[in-house]
């Protein structure tokens, strides 16, 4: 008898909560994997994210292979787990990816909570010019990137919870899904 994981991938845009929610889900359900989308190299990707999007972010252009083979290598070891957790930000969007997700949630933080909690995470030791920059790249040029997730992954994934609610609350509304979906 063949042992299958349940593979659950949490999206939303950078700040967003992804890397926390996955953590704090991981803690709560049993038997897990964990996979941090910003732990892989991905050789074969758009270096310019703002060029990427303003010519029509084309998910397909992203060769996640490396996170491919980790999701395979998992799937065929001895010990399969019962769930393995993508922080991930694409949802379904990915040819290659989307085969292997049972469950994509969407995080739905407000753009502005989300640069927040970037430069509070970011710039923990950095001086007043790093921040002014960073905030000057993200009105100029970074905000279209924030908007394309609201606007194409957002809509592409199976549940979409607010980003607003404490991380617990979040956690128990997933776990809540899925235990509904018999997950």
């Amino acid at each position: 008898m063949s042992i299958k994981s349940t593979i659950i991938s949490i999206a939303a845009v950078s700040g967003g909560g992804k890397t926390t929610i996955t953590k704090k889900l991981s803690l709560v359900l049993e038997d897990t994997k964990e996979l941090f989308f910003d732990d892989y190299d991905f050789k074969k990707a758009p270096d310019d994210i703002v060029q990427w999007v303003d010519q029509g972010a084309d998910y397909n252009l992203w060769n996640l292979e490396p996170l491919v083979s980790e999701i395979e290598k998992i799937k065929s070891s001895r010990e399969v787990p019962t769930y393995i957790l993508l922080d991930y930000p694409f949802s379904y969007r990915n040819d290659n990816m989307k085969k292997y997700i049972d469950l994509s949630i969407y995080i739905d933080t407000p753009l502005d909570v989300a640069m927040a909690r970037r430069i509070l995470r970011d710039h923990t030791k950095s001086n007043i010019n790093d921040v002014r920059n960073e905030v000057k790249f993200y009105l100029q040029y970074g905000r279209v990137a924030y908007l394309e997730m609201k606007n194409s992954i957002k809509p592409n994934s199976d549940i979409v919870i607010d980003g607003t609610l404490p991380p617990d609350k979040i956690v128990e509304l997933i776990i809540k899904e899925i235990r509904d979906r018999g997950l």
